[in-house]
């Protein structure tokens, strides 16, 4: 089966106290929006982004989560799981997101993506859904969604096909690199042989390894 993109969501000014920008704003609260919306290497045209120390940038322009993940989470919890519900811009469908090799490249619309890193929760997601323990269970969950840079700028609405037309052969996933970096610290050396990876986490990986070698 064919990937497709289900919605395309956008985020507005969010102001509330659990915001993790220091004004108190959040563009996490994302919707479906009609119509094509135009991807660039900045990011995504008329998205909000509250807190650029940590969101926003090239290798983390768009944001990728599979409404398969939405549905397991929607069944964990009783409740409905909209799509934009956990930030992302691109709501997929049959697209494996968490087994997505760092620097796999997707065409979608007149746009191409690649693969980045995965998400890290933070507070500001725990307070959008009501959640204290989120962060702890979405670590546990792994299954995070994929940042994506934009190698060519291009548009993309809801029902275009996404199409993986390049693989890199080292095999390493957004799920190990997420599980490397958070409960499975033994997976570590795996990611220094990935050049996709964005070299701030590189260079963590890196100290970390010195650091438990010193001890």
């Amino acid at each position: 089966m064919a990937g497709r993109l289900v919605t395309v969501n956008l985020g507005a000014v969010t102001e509330a106290e659990w915001a993790g920008d220091a004004s108190g704003r959040t563009g996490i609260d994302k919707r479906p929006v009609d119509g094509p919306v135009l991807l660039r290497a900045d990011g995504v045209a008329g998205d909000f982004i509250g807190e650029r120390a940590h969101h926003g940038g090239a290798d983390q322009a768009v944001y990728a989560y599979a409404e398969e993940d939405a549905g397991w989470w929607a069944a964990d919890l009783g409740r409905e799981i909209r799509p934009g519900a956990f930030g992302e811009n691109l709501t997929t469908w049959a697209v494996d997101v968490t087994g997505a090799v760092i620097g796999e490249q997707w065409a979608i619309g007149s746009a191409l993506l690649e693969v980045t890193k995965p998400r890290t929760p933070c507070r500001t997601f725990a307070g959008f859904w009501d959640m204290p323990d989120l962060i702890k269970r979405f670590t546990v969950r792994a299954a995070p969604g994929a940042y994506l840079r934009v190698l060519r700028d291009g548009e993309v609405a809801a029902g275009d096909p996404v199409e993986v037309v390049d693989r890199p052969a080292h095999g390493v996933t957004i799920g190990e690199v997420f599980r490397a970096t958070t409960l499975e610290p033994e997976l570590l050396p795996r990611l220094l042989d990935v050049p996709e990876l964005p070299e701030p986490i590189r260079e963590k990986v890196r100290r970390r390894l010195v650091a438990d070698r010193a001890l």
